[in-house]
This record gives C-alpha cells, sequence and structure tokens, in this order.
C-alpha cells in the first residue's frame, strides 16, 4: 500500500479543478467491504457437495490470506477518506457533508489532490477484485468442509452486512459513510483472522 503524504499545496486558485465526484470512489470501497461480509450466507445456503465434485483450485489459506490483505488495505482507504474530508467526503467550505448520492462535489481541487483521488480508485478497484474473488474462494473452501468456523463468525460478518445495508437504506451522510466504513472495516479484519485460525485447527 502506498503512503500518500499530505503537504501544504503551493498550487492558486487559477490552478484548480472541479473536484471529482466523491461517491464515486467511496461506494466502491463500500462494496468491497460488502463482498467480504457476504461470507454470512455461507451459514444457511451453503451445501454439501459429492464427493466426486470438482474442488477449488486455490488454497483456502491463500484465500484467507489475501481476504485479510484487503482488509487491511480498506482500513488505509477509509482512513485516507478521513484524512482528506473536502475530497472523499463532499465536505463544502461550510464543513457540512452532503447525503448518500452522485453528483454532489466538494471545493475546487488542485493537481496533488487530484492524483491522490486517482490513485485511491486504482487501489480500490484492485481491493474489490481481490475481494470478491477471495470472499468467493473462502466459501467454496467452507462447503468443501476445509474451513470450519462456529456460528458466532457468521453471525459477526451478518451484523457488518447489515450495518452496510442501513447506510444504503438510510441515505447516510458521506461523512458517516467513512466513519462507519473504517469501524466495519476494522470488524472484518478481526472476523478473517479468525476464519485463519479456524482453517489452521
Amino acid at each position: 500500500m502506498t503512503i500518500l503524504a499530505t503537504k501544504t499545496s503551493a498550487y492558486t486558485e487559477e490552478d484548480t479543478r472541479i473536484a471529482p465526484d466523491p461517491f464515486a470512489v467511496v461506494l466502491p470501497a463500500i462494496a468491497a467491504l460488502g463482498a467480504i461480509s457476504s461470507i454470512a450466507a455461507v451459514n444457511w445456503v451453503a451445501q454439501d457437495h459429492a464427493p466426486d465434485a470438482p474442488r477449488p483450485k486455490r488454497k483456502a489459506a491463500a484465500a484467507l490470506r489475501d481476504l485479510e490483505t484487503c482488509c487491511t488495505g480498506l482500513r488505509e482507504i477509509f482512513r485516507r477518506f478521513q484524512r482528506y474530508p473536502k475530497l472523499f467526503a463532499g465536505e463544502g467550505r461550510a464543513g457540512m457533508s452532503p447525503p448518500l448520492k452522485f453528483g454532489v462535489h466538494g471545493p475546487r481541487v488542485d493537481a496533488d489532490a487530484a492524483r491522490i483521488y486517482q490513485q485511491s480508485i486504482n487501489e480500490i478497484a484492485s481491493m474489490l477484485v481481490l475481494a470478491t474473488q477471495s470472499s468467493f474462494d473462502v466459501m467454496s473452501a467452507m462447503e468443501e468442509g476445509e474451513i470450519e468456523a462456529p456460528e458466532e463468525v457468521f453471525f459477526g460478518f451478518g451484523e457488518q452486512q447489515e450495518r452496510l445495508n442501513a447506510l444504503i437504506a438510510q441515505r447516510a451522510s458521506l461523512k458517516t459513510l467513512v466513519e462507519t466504513g473504517l469501524a466495519i472495516a476494522d470488524q472484518l479484519m478481526m472476523l478473517v483472522r479468525e476464519l485463519r485460525r479456524c482453517a489452521a485447527a
């Protein structure tokens, strides 16, 4: 994960450009969290496979390791969102955070901020792909019996899934979305680590 340093910009007003849409970058980060929390579904929709059914090519340990990497990366992404509220939370000059929707742009940005936004988009896109594939591989491994986890772990994933659903249903502010997203990423990391312990047992 590349560390982005904050610095005082030397750009003038004439050097700035319209700010990019904050929801366009926050939404895929939330989607990545949703992909990880979807592991909760295994507790009620998983089915036993026949002994001669094709087995997943990817090892459960590798999928869980990648999933933990995703959680770590998403935590850093949401912390970055908090460090740049005007860029990622849509905060205007009055410090207000808009509701969850497209088309709400913050103040104008300079070239440094634009680069931070684009780099974040690139990192989130990679994490979204890895999170969806790794979550699917983990769920497949659970159906195969490679990972035996207690119900409490699945309930934990389900709780984070419901928190994400509530944010969308309530059209929470972008600031709330960012703050809650960070908290969910923390919880998902602990749950994935618990799955890794279960797989190693």
